[in-house]
């Protein structure tokens, strides 16, 4: 029954973040401030992991390539795949639920013990929508975080193969290009979408309706990361089954 309540409760949460708006002026200052926290602010460790998980892809297929004649341009084939397909936008997403979650949930847990949300509530301002849906729209720019993560884990990849002495540089560019189909970019983009929605909610929900002290903003922020990857993982399978079945 208490899953049930927290899945009723997440839901009406999401309908209150639209009501009674906050005035353009304000909001457009603490969308700007989410952006730069929770989007520019990812950038460089998920520059960091693409890049080098794309090179251990690069480097774990071709040394699981042992028969001669399979032809080499199928590590930047298998490289690109799983890139794009799965690692950027599924498991960096799920690395993002540790660094970006756990930053919502203990902001906004912290103004919950500090009895600033009630402060906010006291002044007739929907704290919901002053604090939940900046974090949502922020999150909108998510894709273009990926797409960079994208492009390195390929340059990565590119980088390992070469210098790795596994392949040359034309057999892994044209195992990038080789049979490319153009919606597995637009599936995952969606997927991201989707995520980047999970990512701004169950977290600040979490955050949200905490009660306790400092100890139970740690706990909080531990149960939001732990939520966040198994939605994340769920929703993955099924958006999965929807879109490339």
């Amino acid at each position: 029954m208490t899953y049930l309540h927290n899945i009723g409760s997440y839901f009406l949460m999401i309908a209150e973040m639209f009501r009674k708006p906050t005035k353009w002026s304000v909001m457009k200052n603490l969308i700007l401030k989410d952006i730069d926290d929770l989007v520019i602010g990812s950038l460089g460790i998920i520059a960091f992991i693409s890049f080098f998980v794309g090179g251990v892809i690069t480097i774990q297929t071709a040394l699981n390539i042992s028969n001669p004649l399979i032809p080499r341009y199928l590590v930047g084939f298998a490289t690109r795949q799983s890139v794009i397909l799965e690692f950027a936008p599924t498991f960096t997403s799920i690395i993002m639920a540790g660094k970006v979650g756990s930053f919502i949930t203990s902001s906004i847990g912290t103004m919950r013990v500090t009895e600033q949300i009630d402060a906010l509530e006291v002044m007739g301002i929907n704290s919901l929508n002053y604090l939940v849906f900046p974090k949502a729209v922020a999150l909108m720019l998510y894709p273009f975080a990926i797409a960079i993560g994208m492009f390195l884990g390929i340059l990565g990849g590119m980088a390992a193969c070469v210098y790795g002495g596994f392949s040359s540089l034309e057999d892994y560019i044209f195992g990038i290009q080789t049979d490319f189909i153009p919606f597995h970019i637009t599936y995952a983009f969606i997927k991201t979408f989707v995520f980047a929605f999970v990512l701004a909610t169950i977290p600040s929900f979490h955050g949200y309706y905490m009660k306790g002290g400092a100890l139970e903003v740690g706990k909080a922020s531990t149960t939001a990361f732990v939520w966040t990857s198994v939605v994340i993982i769920l929703l993955n399978y099924f958006l999965t089954q929807m879109l490339l079945s």
